[in-house]
């Protein structure tokens, strides 16, 4: 089966895309899909309690999303430039993308924060990408903290009030450039409340890249080159899966980077799950069978996305597309801010 890029494309009034996040985390919108009948159940995200069951295992992205953009300027001339950092690649080495990425020739010095950051453009890469070395006195992630800002999506036009707002309430591990959206629902209020109904709450981590907003460019999806991704589950997370899948539980993510991850890990082992780390170019489409993933919860994508695309694959294309439908005409909010699908 040939699929079109086009194929997956809706129409989302701009209204619609979310802007701020809502005040209180759980009170999103939830849509619940079944993805056997097409039935839909309009409810809200604290509600998703009812679909878990005593001996699921909730499995949940605990990666922390740096606040990775910096404005800085080269000390000689004054200029300004924008430096977003997307992979720490070696100590205090980073990957980045500088714009005006022509004011950024190897050599060049950035100054950030008065002078407590500084940088040195090492290599030049393509589209705007610079390899910059950092020279600084005292601890990166706090300096980083004090004067980096969240690198939102380019849809989102509002400043954000809050930079936790952007993190879930389980953020650890540091290393993303976006944060994995579907956690951004859950209070730790409400994850005591599934605990204690006899859900297994278990994490794993998939540091999410900005490749995750690059549309697909090509119409033949066969075409489309998918970014990479670092992800690790550990010898506890695998253990515990494991014992709960073969008890008969459901294996449930909590968005598409926690899918990602799972069906990465069990292609690699033929439908097992063993503690493991890497990188993930996995491109989940219509065609795909799912080795791990039983149910999930995710936000609502973009048209033409290959997260759309993922949605599809496991409930199929019509059913996603109807249930998108619905959620326009329902109003429902689209993408990082927005509310949430429960898909089972």
């Amino acid at each position: 089966m040939t699929l079109s890029t086009s194929d997956f494309d809706f129409d989302l009034p701009e209204e619609l895309i979310a802007q701020t996040p809502l005040k209180d985390r759980v009170s999103s919108r939830l849509l619940v899909l079944d993805s056997k009948t097409g039935q839909m159940q309009d409810k809200h995200f604290s509600e998703i309690i009812d679909e878990l069951n005593p001996g699921d295992a909730l499995v949940m992205n605990n990666t922390r999303v740096l606040p990775a953009r910096l404005y800085g300027e080269k000390p000689e001339t004054g200029g300004h430039l924008e430096v977003l950092l997307l992979t720490n690649t070696d100590g205090d080495t980073w990957e980045t993308l500088i714009k005006p990425a022509k004011r950024a020739k190897v050599g060049t010095v950035i100054s950030f924060g008065d002078g407590r950051l500084k940088a040195t453009v090492t290599k030049e890469l393509d589209h705007g990408g610079r390899i910059i070395d950092f020279d600084y006195d005292g601890v990166f992630l706090e300096i980083l903290e004090s004067l980096g800002e969240m690198p939102l999506p380019p849809y989102i036009k509002e400043k954000l009030t809050d930079n936790e707002r952007y993190q879930t309430v389980y953020a650890e591990e540091n290393g993303s450039a976006a944060a994995p959206t579907a956690g951004l629902h859950f209070t730790k209020e409400l994850l005591d409340e599934i605990k204690a109904k006899g859900v297994n709450l278990v994490y794993l981590t998939l540091h999410v890249g900005l490749g995750t907003f690059r549309p697909v460019s090509v119409e033949d999806v066969e075409n489309h080159t998918m970014h990479s991704e670092f992800y690790r589950l550990t010898e506890n997370a695998a253990v515990e899966l494991n014992r709960i899948r073969q008890a008969g539980g459901r294996i449930i993510a909590v968005g598409t980077t926690s899918i990602r991850t799972l069906e990465t890990i069990g292609t690699k082992f033929n439908g097992e799950l063993k503690a493991d780390s890497g990188w993930t170019d996995i491109f989940i489409k219509p065609g795909y069978e799912f080795k791990v993933v039983d149910a999930f919860s995710t936000n609502f994508h973009l048209p033409k996305s290959t997260l759309i695309m993922l949605v599809s694959a496991f409930a199929g294309r019509d059913t996603t597309l109807a249930a998108y439908e619905h959620a326009v005409k329902e109003r429902y909010r689209f993408f990082s801010f927005g509310d949430a699908m429960f898909v089972k």
